[in-house]
């Protein structure tokens, strides 16, 4: 297949609807620019933004740099908040507000490759019963390139729990390469979303499916970052269990 030809398919995809993409920064210096740049390739049509924890390394000032003149890249900082769950909560809530039709995430650092954005928005839009579809490690065809054993057991072990215990009916619940219905994120209602760290992914799932939502997973190939450092010490594990353990005694 052509690369022309290419191109126009991905145009396509997005075309009758408008597309939101959202990727939540702190001190993504050495891979944002790139990043946009590819994003903006394989999903012309959509528009990106930006949500960055005031990083100290100068990730907004480079967005502000490159893109500042490009009106479907949307920087907002935020200037005394930290933490993933709220800076999600923030983009969703941007999504609604502006009236995407898609939201659409994925990590700053290029553990998620955009080339596998329009899987994951061509399945959401062909298939009209689906409110949300996930980039899965854990779905027939997917992997994870360049983790040590460990991080792979812990994340295993993270999946299962949230499968067994909290009933999410996907095997990846914890990775943050989705496209959301929108009107799925208004019912929802985001504000009443309490989690501030990486386990706001895991109840983000749970209020879809509450809600009745229909949730499906394509694989995709995760590989750990090459660029900058990991922002998941081994206090916001334990810690995101711990908010995991809390979600699944309430239910």
């Amino acid at each position: 297949m052509s690369t022309e030809s290419t191109s126009t398919e991905r145009e396509c995809v997005a075309h009758h609807h408008r597309v939101l993409i959202a990727v939540c920064t702190l001190n993504e210096s050495e891979n944002i620019v790139s990043l946009i740049r590819s994003m903006r390739h394989e999903i012309p049509s959509a528009d990106i933004l930006i949500v960055d924890d005031n990083s100290p390394d100068g990730t907004a000032a480079l967005v502000e740099e490159h893109f500042g003149e490009d009106n479907q890249v949307i920087l907002k900082v935020r200037e005394n908040q930290k933490g993933l769950g709220g800076a999600i909560r923030f983009a969703m809530q941007h999504a609604v507000d502006s009236g995407y039709d898609f939201f659409m995430n994925l990590d700053g650092d290029f553990s998620h490759d955009p080339q596998q954005l329009p899987d994951l928005l061509s399945r959401i839009e062909s298939e009209t019963d689906l409110d949300v579809v996930i980039g899965s490690r854990y779905a027939e065809g997917g992997k994870i390139v360049g983790w040590p054993m460990h991080r792979k057991w812990m994340s295993w072990l993270i999946n299962r729990f949230a499968v067994t215990c909290l009933g999410l009916p996907v095997g990846d619940c914890s990775g943050s390469m989705r496209c959301y219905r929108v009107d799925a994120l208004v019912r929802v209602n985001l504000e009443s979303l309490r989690v501030n760290g990486y386990a706001v992914l895991e109840e983000i799932l749970l209020r879809l499916v509450e809600q009745g939502s229909q949730l499906s997973e394509v694989p995709i190939t995760f590989t750990d970052r090459q660029k900058g450092a990991s922002k998941l010490t081994f206090r916001e594990a334990c810690r995101s269990c711990g908010q995991l353990l809390r979600m699944a005694w309430q239910r």
